[in-house]
């Protein structure tokens, strides 16, 4: 047995009712009954604190993940350059202006470079962890 209530909704939420009723294809009277009986349930709020929970553990997951990523591109870049600076002797004044030159045109082939690897998608983390598993599979043998 079913009991009639009568309520008055303010417009904007009745507009909302009714057109989430009207996308979902169900009655307004089901959608309020399940609001109500989710509002009043006592475990309500302890649903509520484990799905938030669980999103929060989620997004430190990958945060932890992320700054892990960054950790790796900045200690890559650390030791390029460090590499980089130590080998590599100083220009003489004649040599400068055409070596500024053949840099920039090496700067442009390493950006269109660059441009066509993140369009394949395939990520330096990728490519270490193949090699990884490569060398991990050549110990193993």
């Amino acid at each position: 047995m079913r009991i009639k209530h009568t309520i008055r909704l303010p417009p904007d939420l009745s507009a909302k009712l009714a057109d989430y009723a009207a996308r979902k294809k169900v009655p307004q009277a089901l959608i309020v009954e399940t609001a109500l009986a989710s509002f009043l349930s006592p475990d309500g709020p302890e649903r509520l604190e484990a799905a938030l929970a669980r999103r929060l553990d989620r997004m430190t997951r990958q945060l932890e993940r992320m700054e892990r990523r960054i950790t790796i591109s900045n200690e890559s870049l650390a030791v390029f350059v460090r590499f980089w600076l130590t080998s590599t002797p100083p220009l003489p004044d004649a040599a400068l202006v055409a070596a500024q030159s053949k840099g920039r045109e090496r700067y442009d082939g390493f950006i269109e470079a660059v441009g066509r690897k993140l369009a394949r998608g395939k990520t330096l983390e990728d490519e270490v962890r193949l090699d990884i598993g490569a060398l991990a599979e050549g110990l193993d043998t």
